[in-house]
C-alpha cells in the first residue's frame, strides 16, 4: 500500500474515531436524567448536607435538540469523507443527515399557535421523507441502478404541498401515519439496495447499513401504527427515540465502514485492472498480432529453458523452418489484404498440425519457425507431412495456384546453448526443399472467374481478388 494509501486510511480512521465519540455523546444526552453540570457560581451555592459534596444543579437536554446536533456533527464528519473520496453517495448521505437536524428542531420547540404547531409537523415529517429519499439516493448511485430520475423527484413538489397544507386543514393526524408509512417504505427499499451491496461486494459496512435502515424501516411502520396512542397519551415516543437513536448510531459508523471499504474495493478492482493490462501487454509483447503466433521476441524467452528441459530430461529437438512459397508474387499481383489472408491461413494451418506442447513462431514475413520435440529423422518425416497435409487441404483449391510450403529442418544435438546457428542450417535446408522456379500468378483471368475464387476458410472469405 503507498503512503498515499495510508494516510487516507489512517484518516478515514480518525473520523471513524470521532464519529464514535460524538454519537456515543449525543446517545447518552438522549437518556432519562441526564444532566449537564452548571457553571462554578451556581454550584457553589447549592448547601452542603451533613458536609456531603453538593450534588450541582442539572439542566434538561431536549432529546431531539440532541439529535439535530449529532446530525449535523456527523454531516460534517460525511462532508470530510467527501472532500476526501469525491464520491457522490456520500454527499447524499451528508444531506440526508444534514436533514435531520431541521426536522428535529421543528418539532422541538413549542409554537403559541396551533397553526404553527401543525405545520412544524407536516414540514418535519416531509424532511423525514427526504433524508429517507437520499439514503435510497445514495445506494441507487452507490450500485448504478439509476432507478432515481429527475422526472421522479418533481413528485415531492406535490408531496411538499400536502404535508404543509393537511396539517393545517386536517390537524396533524393526516400527515403523521402517511408520513411514517413512506417514511418506512422508502427505508426498507434504501436497506434491501445495500443488502445487494452486501451480497455483491462483499462489504461489512453495506451489511450494517442496511440493517440499520431495514431497522428504521420497521421503526417508522411501528410508529404509524402507534401514533393515534401517542397524540393521545404520549405512550411509545422516547422508546421509539430511543431506538432510532441506537439505529442512527450504527448507520453512521456503518456508512464510515462503507466508505473505508470502498476505498479498498477500488484499489482491488485498480490491481486487477493493472495485472490484466499486464497480461495484454505481456502477451502483445510475444505475440504477432498478424497471425497469432509467437513471435522471435517470445523464442528468446523460451529458448534457455526448452534447452534445460531438452538437456535435464534427454528429449529430442528440432527445428522446422517454413516458408510460402510464391507470398511475394501474391503481394505484387493480389495485394497485401491477400497475403495477409494467406498468411493468417498458414498460421491456422500450423497450429492445427503442430501439437500444442510445442511452439510455432512467425520468424519474418512468410517465414514460420516450429520448435518441436523429435529427432532429426522424425523432423524430416514430420516437414514431408506439413507439405503434402497443405496441398491436401480441402481449402487449398481456394488458394492462389501455386501456393505452397518449402520446409526445412534441423536436429539441436546435445550440449546446444544457441538456436540461431540451428536456424541457419535449417533455413538453408528450405531454400533447397524449394527445388523449382516459382511461376508468375495467372491474373489476366476474366473479372467473372476470378470471384468465383471467393470461398469460406475456417468461416472467414478468403477475397484473393
Amino acid at each position: 500500500m503507498t503512503s498515499r494509501c495510508r494516510a487516507s486510511v489512517g484518516r478515514l480512521r480518525l473520523t471513524g474515531l470521532l464519529l464514535f465519540v460524538v454519537l456515543g455523546s449525543s446517545f447518552v444526552v438522549l437518556s432519562p436524567g441526564f444532566s449537564v453540570f452548571s457553571s462554578g457560581t451556581v454550584y457553589a451555592q447549592v448547601r452542603t448536607v451533613n458536609g456531603a459534596v453538593p450534588s450541582p444543579p442539572s439542566v434538561p437536554i431536549s432529546p431531539r435538540r440532541s439529535a439535530a446536533f449529532g446530525a449535523v456533527i456527523v454531516a460534517g464528519l460525511l462532508l470530510l469523507q467527501y472532500a476526501h473520496r469525491r464520491k457522490t453517495f456520500i454527499l447524499l448521505w451528508a444531506a440526508g443527515w444534514l436533514l435531520i437536524a431541521p426536522a428535529m428542531l421543528l418539532i422541538a420547540t413549542g409554537y403559541e399557535s396551533r397553526a404553527a404547531g401543525n405545520m412544524a409537523v407536516g414540514l418535519s415529517q416531509f424532511l423525514g421523507i427526504c433524508t429517507a429519499i437520499l439514503f435510497f439516493w445514495s445506494a441507487d448511485l452507490f450500485r448504478q441502478t439509476r432507478y432515481v430520475r429527475p422526472e421522479r423527484l418533481r413528485l415531492l413538489i406535490v408531496v411538499a404541498v400536502w404535508f404543509v397544507v393537511a396539517p393545517l386543514a386536517l390537524g396533524p393526524a393526516s400527515v403523521l401515519t402517511p408520513g411514517y408509512l413512506i417514511t418506512a417504505i422508502i427505508l426498507a427499499a434504501a436497506g434491501a439496495m445495500y443488502t445487494a451491496v452486501l451480497i455483491e461486494r462483499r462489504m461489512i459496512g453495506a451489511g450494517l447499513v442496511a440493517f440499520v435502515l431495514l431497522g428504521l424501516g420497521v421503526s417508522n411502520l411501528t410508529t404509524a401504527v402507534v401514533v393515534p396512542r401517542m397524540l393521545a397519551t404520549g405512550q411509545f415516543t422516547f422508546e421509539i427515540l430511543v431506538v432510532n437513536a441506537v439505529l442512527y448510531t450504527f448507520g453512521a459508523l456503518g456508512i464510515h465502514q462503507l466508505v473505508f471499504e470502498d476505498m479498498t474495493y477500488e484499489l482491488r478492482m485498480t490491481n486487477r485492472r493493472l495485472e490484466a493490462a499486464r497480461e495484454e501487454l505481456l502477451q502483445a509483447a510475444i505475440t504477432d498480432p498478424l497471425t497469432g503466433c509467437h513471435n522471435r521476441r517470445f523464442l528468446e524467452q523460451v529458448m534457455d529453458r526448452e534447452l534445460q528441459r531438452h538437456a535435464r530430461f534427454n528429449l529430442p529437438l528440432s527445428l522446422l523452418f517454413i516458408d510460402v512459397n510464391r507470398f511475394k508474387q501474391i503481394n505484387d499481383t493480389l495485394g497485401h489484404e491477400a497475403g495477409d489472408r494467406v498468411l493468417q491461413y498458414v498460421a491456422r494451418f500450423l497450429k492445427r498440425y503442430i501439437r500444442e506442447a510445442d511452439y510455432v513462431f512467425r520468424w519474418g514475413g512468410d517465414e514460420f519457425l516450429v520448435l518441436i520435440t523429435c529427432g532429426g529423422d522424425e523432423a524430416a518425416r514430420k516437414a514431408a507431412v506439413l507439405k503434402a497435409s497443405f496441398d491436401a487441404a480441402p481449402e487449398a483449391v481456394e488458394l492462389p495456384p501455386g501456393l505452397g510450403l518449402s520446409v526445412g529442418w534441423a536436429e539441436v544435438p546435445p550440449g546446444t546453448e544457441d538456436l540461431l546457428p540451428l536456424v541457419k542450417e535449417a533455413d538453408a535446408r528450405m531454400y533447397a526443399d524449394k527445388g523449382r522456379v516459382e511461376k508468375p500468378i495467372e491474373t489476366a483471368a476474366p473479372a467473372a472467374e476470378r470471384k468465383k475464387r471467393v470461398r469460406r476458410v475456417s468461416g472467414r472469405p478468403l477475397d484473393f481478388d
